[in-house]
């Protein structure tokens, strides 16, 4: 169980959620979030865990040039978008050269036609995503709202076999997440406010229960 703790904004937290056995940190480079990091810590984080854990930066209909001058200037090596990012924007993100790139599906009760349409494009563009991440669609927000996706859903109309690895996100925390593994046995889990004492800050024992109930989910 791939475990990602998102919303990570200084070094000794990066350092203590590894050490707690998450596989992936997320910066989130989206200004208006309360989450959201300097270039200069993300450096200086990815200096520090990034040979220990996957450092996942978070974009939001950033202009591609910012994307990829960010991911050079930080080092990191996997990229996560969560805005309106056109498949043709992918493929060119995919261009610049080693790089993972995951996917977010804001996904309601109307089902998955948006993902499904992207897949198949990305198929057509040779673009070979690392996963999709799926959270919940909230009006007016890109994540970080605390509410579920739909986990039945999910677990009825993701196509494991045809489709990219799925991480399972919004409204995540210690005392469900095991609950949501069993349910719709993703690939990944992803949580950031589930697991906060406050907007940005990590409560440690919360990351430690996360990621134990995560792994005894699956």
């Amino acid at each position: 169980m791939w475990v990602k703790i998102c919303g990570i904004t200084d070094r000794a937290t990066a350092e203590a959620v590894v050490e707690l056995g998450a596989n992936a940190i997320g910066l989130n480079f989206y200004a208006p979030s309360p989450r959201s990091v300097s270039l200069e810590i993300a450096r200086e984080i990815c200096h520090h865990v990034g040979s220990k854990v996957d450092v996942v930066g978070l974009f939001v209909n950033h202009p591609l040039e910012f994307v990829r001058e960010t991911v050079s200037y930080c080092g990191l090596t996997t990229v996560q978008l969560h805005g309106n990012e056109s498949p043709e924007y992918v493929a060119r993100l995919a261009e610049t050269g080693p790089l993972d790139i995951i996917r977010v599906y804001r996904v309601g009760q109307d089902g998955l036609a948006e993902a499904r349409s992207d897949l198949q494009q990305f198929e057509q563009l040779g673009v070979q995503l690392r996963a999709c991440l799926v959270d919940a669609r909230v009006e007016g927000a890109w994540g970080g709202t605390g509410e579920c996706a739909p986990w039945n859903l999910l677990r009825d109309q993701w196509s494991r076999d045809e489709w990219p690895p799925l991480v399972l996100a919004g409204g995540l925390h210690p005392e469900n997440v095991a609950e949501a593994v069993r349910t719709v046995r993703p690939w990944g889990v992803d949580v950031a406010s589930g697991v906060e004492s406050a907007p940005g800050v990590k409560d440690l024992e919360d990351v430690r229960r996360f990621v134990e109930n995560a792994r005894g989910g699956s």
